[in-house]
């Protein structure tokens, strides 16, 4: 137990002293480091302004860097991870169902990590961009497909990717380890989707 707290403590200080690295001036290229896909993200956003970009992500850590995601119950674990299984299997006969249980399951298990509510959307994903910068892409995916922009593959590629942000939420590590493991490396999360594709021929509207 006494153990148990140490490592925990000493996972935050780490943490922390990434993040204040960064926010005292880690420059465009630690951010660009830390943000992977998300700094490139906010570039296009910003039209290619790298310095606007970099000012939204520097103020990201600043606001965001200190979060310390909370542990979740064992039996509230193991019924998340009952109700995603339950939302991939709904996906092959209900798709634009399944993406709206999914998003709410995100914004819900990612409050209960210790992130912003879901309301703004935007001031949660920003957050957790912070902490899963790898995984963030596909909560947005999956955030934008409740309101039927795109078709069935794009709600099936969006739940997939959605899926590597499920996991690190999941699971207790470091955001740093988080960042390390590969993606998509449990293959129970994409056999809904091949059978999914079956469903998928002639209900593809955009």
């Amino acid at each position: 137990m006494f153990r148990a707290v140490i490592i925990t403590v000493a996972v935050i200080v780490v943490a922390a002293a990434l993040f204040a690295g960064l926010g005292r001036g880690g420059g465009g290229r630690g951010l660009k480091r830390h943000f992977g896909p998300e700094y490139d993200r906010v570039v296009a956003r910003h039209d290619g302004d790298t310095k606007a970009a970099e000012r939204e992500l520097d103020e990201r850590v600043k606001r965001h860097g200190s979060l310390t995601e909370q542990p979740l119950p064992p039996e509230a674990r193991e019924q998340y991870v009952a109700q995603w299984a339950t939302i991939q299997e709904q996906f092959v006969d209900s798709p634009q169902q399944a993406v709206t249980e999914a998003d709410g399951l995100l914004a819900q298990l990612a409050k209960d990590r210790g992130f912003p509510d879901g309301e703004p959307f935007e001031e949660q994903a920003a957050a957790i961009s912070v902490h899963h910068a790898d995984h963030v892409e596909g909560y947005r995916r999956v955030h934008t497909a409740v309101r039927g922009q795109g078709g069935t593959e794009e709600m099936r590629e969006a739940m997939v990717e959605a899926r590597g942000l499920f996991d690190a939420l999941i699971t207790e590590q470091s955001a740093d380890s988080d960042r390390r493991r590969q993606k998509s490396r449990d293959d129970r999360g994409h056999a809904p989707w091949t059978l999914g594709r079956r469903h998928t021929k002639g209900s593809d509207t955009r």
